[in-house]
């Protein structure tokens, strides 16, 4: 069975509804996964916006979430699950679609990573780069799902 990612709120490559993002209530959609390698030891979550004006904009940083976990529910709180990095929005936990009006429709990337050992060895609140290279030494497999959004 081939690693998979679900997020029942949009279908890849659609519109992110407005409940998960900064217009709406700015909740975490749910996600689930299957099909990961055997050897998974744990799971890291990265959500981000490459179309941002100032670079790749990161909503969402989690790792070390265990290997018995295979969803996330909508409205994540940092701490529920797993570790949380600190996103661009300089909090922990996600923050949702907030792209720039007129700016034209961004693509929202949910990135998840098989992990090859129980915990990278990070603190929570670590940034974008540090996961980085912790996950470029430690990943199994990755898969990911892609959704839309503008603000007119």
């Amino acid at each position: 069975m081939p690693f998979k990612l679900i997020i029942s709120a949009f279908s890849e490559g659609a519109v992110i509804p407005r409940l998960h993002t900064c217009d709406g209530a700015d909740l975490s959609p749910s996600i689930e996964w299957s099909g990961e390698p055997a050897e998974t030891a744990s799971f890291a979550l990265i959500v981000d916006d490459p179309d941002a004006p100032v670079g790749t904009w990161n909503h969402w940083l989690l790792f070390d979430i265990p290997p018995v976990i295979h969803s996330l529910a909508q409205g994540y709180k940092p701490g529920q699950v797993g570790v949380s990095g600190t996103n661009d929005f300089g909090k922990q936990g996600y923050g949702g679609p907030c792209p720039p009006k007129g700016h034209g429709p961004h693509r929202y990337f949910f990135k998840l990573y098989a992990v090859k050992s129980a915990s990278l060895g990070l603190k929570p609140g670590v940034k974008r780069a540090e996961l980085d290279r912790a996950l470029r030494a430690q990943t199994l497999a990755e898969v990911q799902s892609m959704g839309t959004y503008e603000r007119k």
